[in-house]
């Protein structure tokens, strides 16, 4: 990770200042880092000592960070990560001017790689999770969305990324077919199972442990999982609130929306559907050597049930 820190570090080099002063505030920012975490850790399972796992694992981190600040301007938030978003601190044009930087750079580098299957797989990726985005715009406001639309976005937008690191870091190490479908499948259930628990996080958080405002998607007209499940399973009454709230985007009777949810189950059963994805993703393992770095993503896998943040 320090190594690939350094790739990054290289290439947000530019002339232009504003450029490398706002790429530099987001990714100083921290976040988890998963994305590239997994690639090198599924080149590490494999035994692979490429030397260009760690120019692919900064891609995958800039592609990430482009999206970010991106969903920030879209969203119109004014926190992640625990301080102001990059678009509150340098605003909405600067945000996206920036963002489209940090596309094109990671384009630059990925063909570097000289591998044209890791660049159909990375330039697909960024194609549907830009696609997932503009799905999720056409979804706001829409209580009527179902659960197969709901993940229909996710895999999308979310674990898309997650599916291209770890399924980029099997064709790097040159194994077969049957390996690079199990990479590819574990870094989709794990990346789905995250996205699961992130929306369950905004119902049964901790607004300064995530660092973002407690019913932000709320705010945002985003109809996720626990709130579908919460209308399936409320009275008439209940569901009528839950419902209004998400066609109007308000937080006006969030107090009385995050007890519904609870008192539902839907937190329960939005936790099960991630506990369901992550048991999948564990699974896919089974094709891969056993070591420590098949050991730690398993131990990731469970572990993100957990997650608080």
């Amino acid at each position: 990770m320090q190594a690939m820190d350094r790739v990054i570090a290289q290439r947000l080099t530019t002339s232009v200042p504003l450029i490398g002063q706002i790429s530099h505030y987001i990714i100083a920012a921290g976040g988890k880092r998963l994305r590239p975490a997994l690639l090198l850790m599924v080149s590490n399972a494999l035994g692979n000592s490429h030397p260009h796992k760690h120019l692919l694992a900064a891609v995958v981190e800039l592609i990430h960070t482009a999206t970010l600040l991106h969903d920030d301007v879209v969203d119109e938030s004014t926190m992640r990560r625990g301080r102001p978003t990059a678009n509150e601190s340098f605003g909405n044009p600067a945000s996206v001017l920036v963002g489209d930087f940090l596309h094109t750079r990671s384009f630059q580098m990925m063909v570097e790689a000289g591998n044209m299957r890791i660049l159909q797989v990375l330039s697909d990726a960024t194609n549907i999770i830009a696609e997932g985005e503009v799905q999720q715009l056409i979804n706001t406001h829409d209580a009527s969305l179902d659960e197969k639309g709901y993940l229909h976005v996710i895999r999308s937008k979310t674990a898309k990324l997650f599916e291209a690191s770890t399924q980029i870091a099997a064709i790097l190490a040159n194994t077969s077919p049957a390996v690079e479908a199990a990479c590819a499948t574990f870094g989709q259930a794990l990346g789905t199972a995250f996205q699961i628990i992130d929306d369950v996080l905004d119902y049964d958080g901790d607004a300064h442990e995530m660092g973002k405002n407690l019913g932000d998607d709320l705010r945002e007209g985003k109809c996720t999982l626990p709130l579908i499940i919460a209308m399936q399973r409320a009275n008439a009454t209940d569901a009528q609130i839950v419902r209004q709230a998400i066609e109007q985007g308000s937080t006006d009777q969030l107090q009385s929306i995050l007890q519904i949810v609870k008192t539902t189950g839907a937190l329960d059963a939005t936790r099960q559907a991630a506990h369901d994805e992550a048991m999948r993703a564990i699974a896919a393992l089974e094709m891969l050597p056993t070591n420590p770095f098949t050991q730690a993503m398993e131990q990731l896998a469970a572990q993100l049930l957990l997650r608080r943040t």
